[in-house]
């Protein structure tokens, strides 16, 4: 099958009216990619956008821009240029730094629903593979690129991933291609142009199908990873589908390989950090530890807490300082140290104190009298480390409600009063 042909069946498997953007830095594999683009847009229309990415990180980034713009002009094809700033301060690396504001900007033009494609090819993976492995991934990592994958709502594709970097030479100089080229890819500081320059050729005059063979391993490993995946689908399943709360009891009747794979999985589907390695290992010792144990396992922006033979997967969550009080009119949303909450408490005279919870408090309920609101929370069998961020709403000396701010949630209302709660906006 011809390369052109390629793009042309690629470009037709995609919905009719999605729209597709090529990710265009204006060197030979991304230009090549929507020149191919253009032409198969001809025979199976779709709408089509290039958006050029200016990380502003070198002289010749200008340069990028107008070729791309001649390029655009020439194919008929609408370009858009985001300008990002790369935050150094992280401490991941430039590549990986300039990598996150890329996807930034990726997320901040495109819409749910679009296709946005990628130039990468059969040499980038095998990179993306043999730096996985230097940093010790796991077969997720191993898998290196996949040809698509639903992100953020979008679907991102790698038309040319299979192709080797000579084909698409080839194909580029056959058509009088122009591009321009990066002379940051000549900077051996950076790993993968360490890898590009000096690994790979040095492995290729040993083995010459190296290339070949490590981006079939990646490939291979992205299947392995499709059937783990599988494989935690089921047992997330039998702990109840709940990727937040999973049940110990299943958990620890799996081996421990399995019961990592299935945190992290977990982890995954709501959108958290996996935990590194080191805090799994952690995690899991603990779980496997005496049932009364208190189990809390941080990592950035993650944690896992136990209670009631439930593990907790969760964002780390701040309580309330003990000091903080506001005033509030019962209606207008309150802003707390925990953010904006929409809550409405009816049934007082209109001017109401909101404190955290201090021990003590008591309500009216209807049909129930007098209850403690600390049986209260534990009939409402809310995790102990949530109940330090509830609101409690004060009408002179009477508890008139309680408020979960997160789920949100009307904890309680006394009698005479009537509560409710919206989601954020």
């Amino acid at each position: 099958m011809s390369l052109q042909a390629l793009i042309d069946d690629a470009l037709a498997e995609t919905p009719p009216g999605r729209r597709v953007w090529v990710a265009l830095s204006g060197g030979l594999d991304s230009s090549l990619l929507l020149t191919l683009a253009a032409r198969a847009a001809h025979r199976h229309p779709r709408p089509l956008y290039a958006l050029h990415v200016d990380h502003g990180l070198q002289d010749a980034s200008c340069a990028f821009v107008e070729h791309c713009r001649r390029l655009c002009s020439h194919l008929g094809v609408p370009l858009f240029v985001e300008r990002v700033c790369v935050d150094m301060t992280t401490g991941r690396g430039l590549e990986a730094a300039a990598r996150e504001a890329r996807y930034a900007a990726f997320a901040a033009r495109l819409t749910a629903g679009d296709t946005l494609w990628l130039a990468q090819h059969r040499r980038d993976q095998a990179e993306t593979f043999l730096l996985a492995a230097l940093r010790g991934s796991g077969v997720r990592g191993l898998g290196a690129m996949p040809a698509w994958r639903e992100w953020a709502g979008m679907r991102l594709a790698r038309p040319l991933r299979d192709l080797s970097r000579a084909n698409l030479m080839c194909e580029a100089e056959a058509m009088g291609l122009e591009w321009v080229e990066d002379p940051s890819n000549q900077n051996e500081g950076l790993d993968r142009n360490f890898l590009r320059r000096q690994v790979l050729p040095l492995l290729e005059s040993r083995w010459p199908a190296a290339e070949a063979s490590l981006a079939k391993s990646a490939s291979l490993a992205g299947e392995a990873d499709s059937l783990l995946g599988e494989l935690a689908a089921l047992d997330l399943s039998a702990c109840g589908d709940t990727p937040g709360r999973l049940a110990l009891s299943v958990l620890r009747a799996l081996s421990a390989p399995r019961r990592r794979l299935l945190i992290r999985y977990a982890c995954q589907r709501l959108a958290l950090p996996t935990p590194p390695a080191g805090r799994l290992s952690a995690l899991d010792e603990q779980l496997t530890a005496q049932r009364d144990a208190q189990v809390h396992v941080a990592w950035p922006g993650a944690e896992a807490r136990c209670w009631r033979e439930v593990l907790y997967l969760q964002q780390p969550l701040d309580d309330l300082p003990a000091d903080w009080q506001a005033e509030w009119d019962g209606q207008a949303r309150l802003a707390s140290p925990l953010g904006q909450h929409g809550m409405r408490l009816e049934g007082g005279g209109g001017c109401y104190q909101v404190r955290p919870r201090q021990g003590g408090e008591v309500l009216h309920l209807p049909k129930r009298g007098r209850r403690d609101l600390k049986r209260l929370l534990q009939e409402a069998e809310l995790p102990p480390w949530q109940r330090q961020a509830i609101l409690v709403v004060w009408d002179a000396d009477t508890v008139a409600a309680v408020f979960e701010p997160r789920a949100p949630a009307v904890l309680a209302a006394s009698q005479g009063y009537s509560a409710k709660t919206w989601p954020a906006e």
